[in-house]
């Protein structure tokens, strides 16, 4: 009786654990994002003619990936999707306010609710489109 309830706990914790740890990536990610927006305005690289390009295409890339970061922890149940994608467009409002903060910096609703929603719902439908048979 014992071992039983010891091996249903242990089972439990395990479970518990692996959870948590499908949190991971997006946590990472959301870090990266934060170290990056804090960055002043006159330390950011130029890309000459590529600059507004690269950097916009950034915020499309980083989101759609951060958006799969949070469809992932959520085991990519499809009724979780729209979720992915909210936690993604707060996350990148939240960040442009972050960066009203930053010398240099300015918040831009159209990087939030246009490169960086952009990228999360492409990211997410690509994918959905891909699980679509599941």
């Amino acid at each position: 009786m014992f071992l039983a309830k010891a091996t249903e706990v242990a089972t439990t914790a395990i479970l518990e654990m692996k959870k948590f740890l499908r949190w991971i990536p997006s946590v990472l990610l959301m870090g990266i994002v934060f170290a990056l927006s804090s960055l002043p305005a006159q330390e950011l690289p130029s890309f000459g003619f590529w600059d507004t390009l690269v950097k916009k295409g950034g915020h499309a890339v980083g989101y759609g990936i951060l958006a799969l970061s949070y469809w992932y922890a959520m085991k990519w149940e499809k009724k979780h999707a729209w979720l992915a994608f909210l936690l993604a467009v707060l996350y990148a409002l939240s960040d442009e306010f972050h960066q009203s903060f930053v010398p240099g910096r300015n918040p831009s609703l159209l990087d939030a609710l246009g490169f960086d929603t952009g990228g999360a719902l492409l990211a997410l439908a690509g994918v959905w489109w891909l699980l679509r048979k599941k």
